[in-house]
């Protein structure tokens, strides 16, 4: 008798184990979908300029290539909009292979960021979040955390539209507008940047630190120029219409352009758009 009570003891036991363990996968699950639901009612997150510092010729960089490319496929901190740049210097085509996507101009803006973060050297990976933080560039932690601390920074408004293209698809003219940033600038002037990235990009890398690898990128920057200033005396919307010249070996449904606004001194970002540029055909 005895043994038949124990026996719907532990029945009882389990029932009710096994109840608790289906409520509580409920309420998770619940939760998980109005936490969806609202992120998605929320709209995109806020733009955050993160720019990678790399050369296919550096073999600590592909680790940090391919953290790039998650964090702008699969955009994993809430609340943010990554706009991703990846620019590509030149000082490492020295030493064995020549990065065919490196550029003076991004080992210039390098050095530049060294000033204002008082580094010593240049170094490569190296990330920088809305050009306020700058770490080791394969950081996916700490790139996490920089990026979900520049989501909470206020931003300026950055529109970017079609103007214009000719008949073929040679030249685009974008519409850009920047909202007024009296309540950002700080005594000093900000430049209106424009970046043209491709995605997609692959080398057979046979020489230097990478030899026999193959690299992949994501917005790779194919040409960065200023476009215009914002004077802080002034509280006035800015607007341009850049024309765009799109390079032959350009791939259009891979390309993007990206308009940002940089305080000179600090290098502060104060707003940023993208535009895929294959959806304007």
């Amino acid at each position: 008798m005895r043994t038949k009570f124990v026996f719907a003891v532990m029945l009882v036991a389990i029932g009710i184990a096994v109840f608790t363990l289906f409520v509580k996968k409920t309420v998770q699950i619940a939760v998980s979908e109005t936490n969806e639901s609202e992120l998605a009612a929320a709209g995109p997150g806020m733009p955050v300029l993160v720019e990678l510092f790399t050369s296919e010729g550096c073999s600590s960089c592909p680790p940090a290539d391919a953290l790039l490319m998650r964090l702008d496929k699969d955009q994993p901190v809430p609340g943010a909009e990554v706009i991703a740049l990846s620019e590509h210097v030149d000082y490492w085509n020295r030493l064995g292979w020549s990065d065919p996507y490196s550029l003076s101009d991004f080992s210039e803006r390098q050095s530049q960021y060294s000033n204002v973060f008082n580094i010593d050297d240049v170094y490569t990976p190296q990330m920088i979040v809305d050009g306020r933080v700058q770490f080791v560039g394969s950081n996916d932690a700490e790139a996490r955390r920089a990026i979900a601390d520049a989501a909470r920074n206020a931003k300026t408004g950055v529109t970017m539209s079609l103007a214009s293209e000719n008949a073929q698809g040679l030249t685009v003219t974008l519409a850009i507008r920047v909202e007024s940033l009296s309540t950002l600038l700080k005594g000093a002037d900000a430049d209106v940047m424009l970046a043209i990235t491709e995605s997609g990009l692959r080398s057979n890398v046979t020489r230097g630190e990478n030899a026999g690898r193959v690299l992949n990128h994501v917005a790779v920057v194919r040409r960065l120029s200023t476009i215009g200033t914002i004077h802080s005396q002034k509280d006035l919307a800015f607007t341009a219409e850049p024309v765009v010249q799109i390079g032959k070996t350009w791939k259009r449904e891979n390309l993007k352009a990206v308009a940002f606004v940089q305080e000179r001194a600090s290098r502060r970002v104060l707003g940023a758009s993208a535009l895929p540029l294959a959806n304007l055909q």
